[in-house]
């Protein structure tokens, strides 16, 4: 997509908005100065614009492109059967009053459902409730035949350029064969898979000997999930997209010898991309380890690990082993609906995964990564919304304080200083994981195709306000390594699957 040029924009027609005074984050640099707004886009940057219809005075503020989510689960019922605590009204809310101004969830296809009936499920839904803009993931549980054929290629082209696909779970899994079949598929049709890295039967064999020794409690849901169980998946994963010449991207890495495994996978020419995420950085597996069924608050897959996996984590987001930082926001409530529907007979195999965090990913980020000296504002940026744009076909539309592009902004006030509560945040879960934590930097105004939707800490636009994205192909130049050579293989299973026409 082009943008319009300056002068397309700027012209003598007043601008609709007007932001003074701020630290501007735009194109590799800091502009200290005017951001004009017109037809909810940004129409200029400067020094010293024209009044709007609307000014806000952002003088010591940054002002930064609207936050991306582009890993988050709304209103989605696991391969369990418990349903999300969030609906999209109330997970677009959490997610604007954290500053973030598009997300991108999953519609789930179970086994049995056909991915046409899915979609508009998932999308009638959002569109009566969002506040913010959002696209969608397709997760694939059923590849049959007629879901590759003619399902898949046509959600692709109606915008739904993801698909997520699963290494665990008995009613989500696939087998290796099905995942080359799905790989295949999305380089022929340029889509990006997205995969859950974990072998199923060593967490399966590892559970099954824990619950016959009546060791149940949430804090033996680490002990399951061994570290090698995803290690070995990511060595798997990447060696199956290797096979098929096709980029995949990991996702919500945890461990340290998985990070060292996607860098090696890299420094080869693996066409390789990996996220993480807040809980991965911020929590540690010794939280389950709680009274009673306490720690099963704690409990998402893969769970977190150990401080020097933590810090693995922070070093393959500012060195780029890993791309994005999405929330992963997997909210289930603290009682029978989610985390506990056996009550207090609850084994660790039964109670839901998945933390809330889709408000205070950024927060979180801002306060420990940029405040204090981790990354620079710009890798804040990226991280937190340029390289999912780019990655998921939103780019140059969303990611970015461009000209042309949407009046996706947020206000951030670097000197605030907030302890975190439930209570506070907007989401329906009830309780979150980082209670008690004290962040520095909030952002203030949020901004959404020039709406101005939390001010003054108050929600100011209508449910169902936000739009659909039909994203394009992923943009995947700069983040892909640089090949390092052209494997033989490579080239013949290309040929034996139609898309290499050389020689032909």
């Amino acid at each position: 997509m082009m943008l319009p040029s300056s002068s397309d924009l700027h012209g003598n027609e007043r601008f609709d908005l007007t932001i003074r005074g701020g630290r501007i984050v735009t194109d590799g640099r800091v502009v200290e100065g005017d951001l004009g707004v017109r037809n909810g886009c940004i129409a200029a940057i400067g020094g010293s614009l024209p009044p709007g219809k609307r000014d806000i005075d952002a003088t010591g503020r940054w002002v930064l492109p609207g936050g991306i989510d582009s890993h988050c689960h709304v209103e989605q019922r696991s391969g369990m059967g418990m349903m999300c605590a969030d609906d999209f009204y109330s997970a677009t809310v959490s997610a604007a009053f954290g500053g973030t101004t598009t997300i991108v969830p999953f519609a789930a296809q179970h086994r049995g459902m056909s991915i046409p009936e899915v979609l508009a499920d998932y999308s009638q839904r959002a569109a009566e409730k969002a506040v913010i803009d959002y696209g969608f993931h397709l997760i694939l549980a059923n590849p049959d035949e007629q879901a590759l054929g003619v399902d898949l290629p046509q959600a692709i082209r109606d915008g739904i350029n993801s698909i997520k696909v699963y290494m665990t779970y008995d009613k989500m899994k696939l087998d290796d064969y099905q995942l080359l079949d799905v790989m295949a598929l999305a380089r022929q049709e340029q889509a990006l898979v997205m995969i859950h890295a974990e072998s199923n039967d060593m967490i399966r064999w590892i559970a099954q000997r824990l619950i016959e020794r009546k060791l149940t409690a949430p804090k033996y849901h680490s002990v399951a999930h061994d570290p090698l169980a995803e290690t070995e998946a990511a060595y798997r994963a990447i060696a199956l997209a290797q096979l098929v010449d096709t980029p995949v991207l990991l996702v919500h890495v945890a461990g340290r010898d998985t990070i060292e495994v996607i860098r090696q996978a890299r420094q080869l020419g693996a066409n390789v991309l990996a996220e993480s995420c807040p809980q991965y950085m911020f929590l540690k597996a010794e939280d389950m380890d709680r009274p009673g069924l306490e720690g099963s608050m704690f409990c998402c897959s893969p769970p977190a690990r150990d401080e020097a996996s933590q810090e693995a984590v922070w070093q393959g987001l500012i060195d780029g082993t890993l791309s994005t930082y999405s929330s992963d926001h997997a909210p289930y409530r603290f009682d029978e609906s989610g985390k506990l529907p056996n009550g207090d007979a609850t084994t660790f195999k039964e109670m839901a995964n998945g933390v809330p965090g889709i408000e205070l990913r950024l927060p979180l980020l801002f306060s420990e990564g940029f405040l204090k000296g981790r990354m620079d504002i710009h890798q804040f940026v990226a991280l937190a919304s340029t390289n999912h744009a780019q990655l998921y076909g939103m780019s140059p539309r969303k990611g970015a304080i461009v000209l042309g592009a949407d009046a996706d902004i947020a206000i951030w006030n670097a000197e605030r200083e907030t302890t975190v509560t439930a209570s506070m945040l907007h989401d329906n879960t009830g309780y979150t994981p980082y209670e008690g934590r004290t962040i520095r930097g909030w952002p203030e105004v949020v901004i959404s195709r020039g709406r101005v939707v939390v001010e003054n800490d108050q929600l100011q636009v209508e449910r169902g306000s936000g739009q659909f994205l039909r994203r394009g192909a992923p943009a995947l130049q700069g983040h892909l390594p640089q090949r390092a050579v052209e494997r033989p293989q490579g080239r013949v299973l290309k040929a034996l699957i139609g898309l290499d026409k050389e020689g032909q």
